[in-house]
């Protein structure tokens, strides 16, 4: 597993009608701020911020096709005109299992990438699809 040290970063809320809000720079839209949402905007930073990725070419809940069942991917990172790592976000305190591996599996069957991880915030698992090999750390964007 991967342990992540997210930056510090200024995320924008709002509250409506009870309920929170967070700012995504990336989509320009207030969504609101479930807790997998929360983990999604920090890897997000992280990616942008601390690792250098692109994010002009970062996608936020892809969809793609499974069959004919309509799947949403969390985040989508290309490289080179295609897929490069299909990332899938869960709750903190949601434990990273088989089961939550073979989504993101799934999920490659229709998009190819290169790697695929799964976080919950704390913590992180990545498998390199090519040597099926799981990740030390988080690929450089080069």
């Amino acid at each position: 597993m991967i342990k992540i040290e997210y930056p510090q970063y200024q995320f924008r809320f709002k509250e409506e009608e009870g309920k929170e809000f967070i700012f995504d720079e990336q989509r320009k839209q207030w969504l609101r701020l479930t807790p997998e949402e929360w983990v999604r905007q920090n890897f997000l930073q992280y990616l942008i911020h601390s690792r250098n990725y692109p994010a002009s070419l970062i996608a936020i809940e892809k969809e793609i096709g499974l069959g004919e069942l309509r799947k949403r991917c969390d985040i989508v990172v290309y490289k080179n005109d295609k897929p490069w790592m299909i990332i899938e976000c869960k709750e903190m305190g949601v434990e990273l299992t088989a089961t939550v591996t073979e989504q993101v599996l799934r999920y490659n069957q229709s998009l190819d990438a290169s790697y695929l991880l799964i976080t919950n915030g704390s913590y992180t698992f990545g498998i390199d699809t090519v040597t099926h090999e799981e990740l030390a750390v988080i690929p450089e964007y080069v």
